[in-house]
């Protein structure tokens, strides 16, 4: 989610502020980089306005270090006044450096960086400075989270007004790396599952260290997620209102009045309530994030068995492809590898309207319809070659037969599954071998209790999960089980199965 503070701006502000990434658009935007990459040199030696010639000597320096800087004979200074009519950096006119009549004449300009142009460069600066292999999940920095949160209770009772200030600025600037860093890595994971169908081995290559690190996070999330919204509540019990009062007192920014810092801190202490005590109607953000992982997890297993079968299998996407290729190289003409293609991505010949123009003087009519202007054409005379009417809508229509047939076998399909669970938990399933609908009703169970296993001492315990009608859990065994099925049979090392009904099913 975006700063609030950016919402707040009107379209004009954001107009003139989207004007400082205007380098970025041009021809030479790798020169205008390279020139910011100087300023930004001498500004680290605290050198903050320079001039045409100390940037040429910063550029020359760089090119020492990096062989893409670009050379640049002339034009420098036309650059640096570009960037300062984008807004990206100040100009202001220094007689003292004029040594001679000559040069005192000509315009001495000095630079330095606006205070919004340094934002904008460091932000294409974090853009191209982005890997994919940065993004993770910090699972360690909830013990310090938890430290905090007690020792700003303990600095409330004493009165401690700096170390509340310490205490909260820190935690806010480790949540607010938390929330970019689970963003981030939630993304990251989504475009790689998206592109293993043309690189299956880059996911193969990493997958073990992938599920073990979001395993590891959610274990430890579980671990501490009580014991953090019990802190936070502590925090409060300390007299909230106090707290923000000292941690705006604090608070040393002197552009701010104090009634501006307390609300600032005020909706920090929000969003910091926000990640982990929920407040009756949704959830926490720390839940969200949980439930975010752990269905990340389960996707990443899908797609890991998903690979595996069509590896196994040979096909795949590409391999799809490949054939494809193969059948339209083959094909005798041009019009069957057309036709083919058509079949294949669902394309369809373009079909091309005529309508007239609302000021037909104005076309000529010696035009042909590719160089006239075109015209409005209505969606009904698009779709089926009919003029618009008005009239009444046509009465919905809706197949009571089809309908009901689907709801039968709604109804049979329930009765058989509920009807596998009662067989399954009279009689288990051991020393039987189960139909192909005993065998459905299992694997769901089971599914849910592998879903739902945790970590505890660094290794997977045994799981638990239920339907309305039954409850299974896979117990820790030694020896394992095995259960036959119609379709073949299923292996459980280190495990056995147990079910049971469950308590208090109603039967529908």
């Amino acid at each position: 989610m975006a700063d609030h503070r950016a919402l707040e701006l009107d379209p004009l502000a954001v107009s003139d502020r989207f004007l400082l990434f205007n380098f970025t658009r041009r021809d030479d935007h790798m020169v205008y980089l390279w020139v910011l990459r100087a300023v930004d040199r001498l500004r680290e030696v605290h050198q903050v306005q320079v001039d045409a010639e100390q940037v040429a000597g910063a550029l020359e320096e760089l090119a020492g270090e990096y062989d893409d800087v670009p050379e640049l004979d002339s034009g420098l200074r036309d650059r640096l006044d570009a960037l300062h009519d984008d807004g990206v950096l100040l100009r202001f006119d220094d007689p003292s450096r004029a040594g001679s009549l000559a040069r005192y004449r000509n315009r001495q300009s000095v630079y330095q960086f606006s205070e919004l142009g340094y934002w904008a460069y460091t932000s294409v600066e974090g853009v191209l400075a982005a890997r994919v292999q940065d993004a993770n999940l910090s699972r360690l920095v909830f013990s310090d989270i938890l430290e905090d949160l007690r020792g700003l209770a303990e600095a409330n009772r004493a009165g401690e007004v700096e170390q509340i200030y310490r205490r909260l600025s820190r935690l806010d600037s480790v949540l607010e790396d938390m929330g970019r860093r689970s963003a981030r890595f939630h993304v990251t994971l989504g475009e790689i599952m998206q592109t293993t169908d043309t690189s299956p081995e880059v996911f193969l290559r990493h997958k073990n260290a992938l599920l073990a690190h979001m395993t590891e996070f959610t274990a430890e999330l579980d671990r501490y997620l009580p014991r953090l919204t019990q802190a936070v509540q502590e925090v409060e019990a300390t007299g909230l209102a106090t707290l923000l009062d000292r941690a705006a007192q604090a608070d040393d920014r002197p552009f701010i009045a104090h009634d501006g810092r307390l609300e600032e801190w005020r909706r920090r202490w929000a969003v910091l309530r926000a990640w982990f005590a929920p407040d009756g109607q949704s959830a926490s953000r720390a839940d969200e994030l949980r439930s975010a992982t752990r269905v990340a997890v389960s996707a990443v297993i899908a797609l890991l068995r998903q690979i595996t079968e069509s590896q196994r299998g040979g096909v795949n996407h590409a391999s799809q492809l490949r054939h494809l290729a193969h059948w339209v190289w083959n094909t005798p003409d041009e019009d069957a590898a057309h036709a083919l293609m058509g079949a294949a991505f669902n394309l369809r010949s373009a079909r091309h309207l005529g309508a007239a123009h609302d000021d037909a003087e104005d076309i000529s009519p010696y035009a042909s319809w590719w160089d006239a202007p075109g015209v409005e054409v209505a969606i009904s005379l698009f779709r089926s070659g009919k003029p618009p009417t008005t009239g009444v809508p046509a009465p919905l229509r809706t197949n009571r037969g089809a309908q009901r047939e689907l709801r039968q076998q709604q109804v049979a399909a329930r009765a058989a599954e509920r009807r596998a669970a009662d067989e399954l938990a009279a009689d288990g399933v051991h020393g039987r071998v189960l139909d192909e609908t005993q065998t459905r009703v299992l694997l769901k169970l089971m599914t849910k209790a592998l879903e739902g296993r945790t970590v505890v001492a660094g290794r997977l315990t045994g799981g638990s999960g239920a339907t309305d009608a039954l409850l299974i859990r896979l117990v820790p065994a030694d020896v394992g089980s095995t259960v036959r099925t119609t379709q073949g049979t299923l292996h459980l090392p280190g495990l056995r199965v147990e079910l049971r009904p469950r308590a208090g099913r109603k039967d529908s």
